[in-house]
């Protein structure tokens, strides 16, 4: 299976590459910014230094992608979501985070909802640009994340309460897998992946 890593050099991308790696029936595209300087081309590994709000390079690299994961921030989000989907990829991962519909309650995390955090509407931006295409998407929102061994989480779609603004790393790691394991998981839904904090 071919999977092309969007920010495979954030504080994501790089322990989720590692996992990857330890499949041996994945090859991965390893994109962001400085991958070419972090990772080096192999058998199973082709990493390139690229900006993904470059339409044109990006084209080359997702071409003949079973899955792409996408895991950035930033402004530059809602460009490097519409190059994603006028590339018209097979499979999206889209990684972002909660409260993008106010989906939080206000007693429990409420403050890192839209309505109240400005940093979230580049956010919100993209994945709405992602919802309007006919893309193969499932929209991944985690709070929070840290890094425990803990992969206990409760999953709400949209429409639905948020119950945490906290996730482990293990938990989206491991519904991250569920999904590339089995495609039509969460087909065309938007899921939240956090703690029960509720």
């Amino acid at each position: 299976m071919n999977i092309a890593i969007i920010g495979a050099t954030g504080n994501f991308g790089i322990p989720f590459t590692a996992k990857l790696l330890s499949i041996p029936d994945y090859q991965l595209t390893l994109i962001s910014k400085s991958a070419g300087n972090i990772y080096e081309d192999s058998h199973r590994i082709t990493a390139r230094s690229l900006d993904a709000t470059n339409r044109k390079e990006l084209k080359s690299l997702l071409e003949n992608q079973d899955i792409v994961y996408c895991a950035v921030s930033g402004e530059d989000q809602s460009v490097i979501a519409r190059n994603i989907v006028e590339l018209n990829v097979k499979r999206l991962i889209y990684m972002t985070v909660v409260g993008i519909y106010n989906e939080l309650p206000k007693d429990n995390g409420g403050e890192y909802n839209l309505e109240n955090e400005k940093e979230q509407i580049p956010n919100r931006n993209a994945v709405d640009i992602i919802e309007e295409s006919d893309l193969d998407y499932t929209i991944l929102r985690s709070g929070y994340i840290i890094y425990e061994n803990d992969d206990e989480c409760v999953i709400t779609k949209k429409g639905q309460e948020a119950r945490g603004y906290v996730s482990t790393y293990k938990s989206i790691e491991k519904i991250a897998l569920e999904i590339i394991e089995n495609p039509e998981l969460y087909s065309r839904e938007s899921i939240s992946v956090t703690r029960d904090m509720s």
